[in-house]
């Protein structure tokens, strides 16, 4: 039953403390300990031997050893190993070689050693192997020696620990040391606060987000977004962003503002979002305020219908017949429509003018005018001087007597003396347009003698344009 428990008590110091270091790596102590000089077992073995001395009973007893007391410090190193100061001090006469001292005197002891571990400080007990170098003050004496040992840590809690240790200290100054066993018994307590214990925080995808508050924790993605991606950055999750790679509003589910008729101008600040227009028309089309198919920016006349060949404003109508000036033959005298813009001859005149053209006589065969075509050619003139924007065309006609040629040109005399005539009664040449037909144009048959009468003419037709 006590074989089975120690092994149970060993198996247990042995186990890993639950509330010990979590970082295996001894942290700084400082500590007290109790420790006794035993230069008379040593001194027995040399004498004989250990296996002598320990048959015969021979090792020291502790009234026979030097107590003394001591301040000490430790530090790791690495996890199986730590660092290890000491100060101590105790009263006795020290065994100096070839010397006797009468009374006991202080002994003053620094040693510095490493302590090699075979546990880390996870576990409660931890043995280990000493090894280091003393140095010593007695009297005006001092001395050095090499202490090697072994040694055992037990972990009570964190903040403290016992340790217990027994050295074997070989002398390295032979005039001044003696060999001498050192055991020690001390509590050392943490040095600083404790570190915080590490919680261990899973983070699946490493984005750095903790799976506690990450809402996409399979998928990497920035803090902003509780730890779910957003590639474009706009703030929305790509799983809920209908563009993810273009920033956007949450309003328009992660797109940007749209620009539905593609004039760059975003439809909130475009007053027509359908139809492509300029920024200086909030996104609309230059405006047609007569509705003539001609931009106000280009239209001289915006606010009343016109046409492209001038520049947006109406075909003009100079003399304001109503009668516009392409399709008035006297756009700068007013007339009426059926008359094509131009005023209407009055039949009075148009008969004075008949009048005088029937008795247009000339010589037989020739182009010289009878006096008697006189009188109505001055009327026809005071009518031209009386309305200036009258104009006249004379055309001269004979019958098919004779040759085609002779009476092509024997009209075109008859015309041309005609107005010769009219000119000379002061109305302008300009005015005047004097046409020969010959024979192409009868009026009546040439079979009679009434009917070439009545080819041989003159024709005088009054208008106000040619």
């Amino acid at each position: 039953m006590k074989k089975i428990l120690s092994a149970l008590i060993a198996l247990y110091l042995l186990v890993p403390a639950s509330y010990g270091q979590e970082d295996e790596i001894r942290p700084k102590a400082l500590g007290i300990s109790f420790f006794v000089n035993d230069f008379v077992t040593p001194a027995r073995i040399r004498s004989s031997s250990l296996v002598k001395v320990l048959a015969d009973k021979k090792l020291a007893k502790l009234s026979e050893m030097s107590p003394g007391i001591a301040i000490n410090y430790f530090k790791g190193i690495r996890k199986h190993m730590d660092y290890a100061l000491s100060l101590g001090g105790t009263f006795l006469r020290y065994p100096m070689p070839n010397k006797s001292f009468g009374t006991d005197k202080l002994l003053l002891e620094a040693s510095a050693a490493v302590n090699l571990k075979m546990m880390t400080e996870k576990y409660w007990v931890q043995p280990y192997i000493t090894l280091g170098v003393s140095g010593h003050k007695y009297l005006n004496y001092y001395g050095a020696n090499l202490p090697l040992g072994v040694g055992l840590k037990i972990n009570f809690i964190d903040e403290a620990h016992l340790f217990i240790n027994s050295t074997y200290r070989v002398p390295l100054t032979t005039e001044t040391s003696n060999y001498h066993l050192q055991h020690a018994i001390g509590v050392a307590a943490r040095l600083g606060k404790k570190p915080e214990p590490k919680v261990v925080v899973l983070d699946r995808d490493g984005d750095g987000v903790p799976d506690n508050v990450d809402a996409c924790p399979d998928v990497p993605g920035p803090a902003a977004t509780q730890g779910c991606p957003d590639r474009d950055g706009d703030g929305i999750l790509d799983k809920d962003d209908k563009c993810p790679d273009v920033k956007g509003l949450a309003k328009y589910q992660g797109c940007p503002i749209p620009d539905t008729d593609k004039d760059g101008i975003n439809d909130e600040e475009d007053k027509c979002p359908t139809v492509p227009g300029l920024a200086r028309y909030q996104g609309c089309p230059i405006p047609d305020t007569d509705k003539d198919g001609i931009n106000d920016e280009e239209d001289k006349c915006p606010t009343v219908p016109g046409v492209a060949r001038y520049q947006g404003c109406p075909i003009p109508d100079s003399d304001g017949d109503g009668v516009n000036d392409e399709e008035d033959k006297c756009p700068n005298l007013k007339g009426v429509p059926e008359n094509q813009g131009c005023p209407i001859i009055p039949e009075e005149i148009k008969k004075r003018i008949s009048v005088a053209a029937k008795n247009i006589l000339f010589e037989t065969g020739k182009s010289i005018l009878r006096t008697s075509s006189f009188k109505g050619l001055n009327d026809v003139a005071k009518i031209m001087s009386e309305n200036p924007e009258i104009e006249l065309a004379i055309d001269g006609h004979t019958d098919n007597v004779g040759a085609d040629a002779y009476n092509q040109t024997l009209s075109e005399n008859r015309a041309n003396a005609v107005k010769k005539y009219l000119v000379s009664k002061g109305v302008d040449e300009s005015r005047i347009a004097a046409t020969g037909y010959g024979e192409t144009k009868p009026i009546a048959t040439n079979n009679t003698a009434t009917g070439r009468q009545q080819n041989r003419r003159s024709e005088l037709t009054l208008s106000y344009y040619k």
